[in-house]
């Protein structure tokens, strides 16, 4: 048996991750000004949160290629790979999963499975990481396959936004949110619900409260089972410490801090903080 696994660059990776020989991540294009870029390619977090700043017109992603994946798939193929897992962002913020679900047998000498992660960022590394792990030690398809469903199953993540301009214009949040919270200086505490999509989860009337729902939100889900705590930010990275220190002191262990890239920071802006959980697996 050899396994091969797929996913995307909104995928947050550790380093000792990225270059394994049997991951492979599909670009999700950046479009700024008229110009493509690629997150950690040609364009990198610096200069992409700067020339957010400085364009008059929001930034846009666009979904993998689909034609990228079937023809890794072939390749894969004749590489003598038998197993395929893939693990891409939401169906709920993006198309990708619905339009390359069908790749999944078009190919007679390959088991592929694709995961409905209904995440990304952090959360959805650490699932790319768990896999890669579960290969390197020998499991079975089958139990690879069963500790991802549980860890998906398991996963939360809040959001607190600097400006819901972002996820509006991307379609990614309802319009109808956006004004209430523009409207009546609301801070709305956001989530992933369980079809992958960004909801409003919660309304506060300042940022400050707004920060204390949400890392009290976090410990209340977080005490149910052992979990490993991701404090994601984009572009505000004294704050993320700031915010990771109070879980430490609250108690909270397994906490690591992650940033969001520019394809994920293109939907929420500069200075948002998202708190997120995934079980701890043995």
């Amino acid at each position: 048996m050899k396994i091969a696994v797929i996913t995307d660059s909104s995928a947050f990776l550790e380093d000792e991750y990225k270059n394994k020989e049997n991951l492979f991540t599909l670009d999700i294009p950046i479009v700024i000004d008229g110009e493509t870029y690629f997150e950690g390619k040609n364009l990198s977090n610096e200069d992409f949160y700067k020339k957010m700043s400085e364009t008059a017109e929001l930034p846009k992603t666009s979904q993998p290629s689909v034609a990228e994946l079937e023809e890794l798939l072939a390749n894969l193929e004749k590489e003598d790979y038998t197993h395929v897992i893939g693990l891409f962002l939401s169906r709920g913020i993006s198309g990708f999963y619905q339009n390359s679900f069908y790749l999944q047998n078009e190919f007679p000498n390959l088991v592929v499975k694709f995961f409905d992660t209904l995440i990304t960022s952090a959360p959805l590394g650490y699932m790319v990481e768990i896999a890669l792990n579960s290969i390197a030690a020998g499991d079975s398809f089958e139990e690879i396959s069963q500790k991802l469903d549980y860890v998906i199953e398991k996963t939360r993540a809040y959001i607190l936004v600097d400006d819901l301009k972002h996820l509006v214009k991307g379609g990614r949040l309802s319009n109808g949110a956006a004004i209430v919270g523009n409207l009546l200086s609301i801070k709305p505490i956001l989530e992933f619900n369980r079809e992958g999509q960004i909801v409003v989860y919660d309304k506060v009337r300042s940022s400050k409260k707004a920060l204390k729902k949400l890392i009290s939100i976090v410990k209340e889900a977080s005490q149910e089972d052992d979990y490993q705590v991701f404090v994601i930010h984009s572009n505000a990275r004294k704050l993320a410490e700031d915010v990771a220190q109070t879980l430490e002191e609250d108690g909270l262990e397994n906490i690591s801090i992650a940033t969001v890239g520019a394809i994920i920071g293109t939907h929420l802006g500069e200075n948002a903080i998202v708190l997120a959980i995934s079980p701890v697996i043995k």
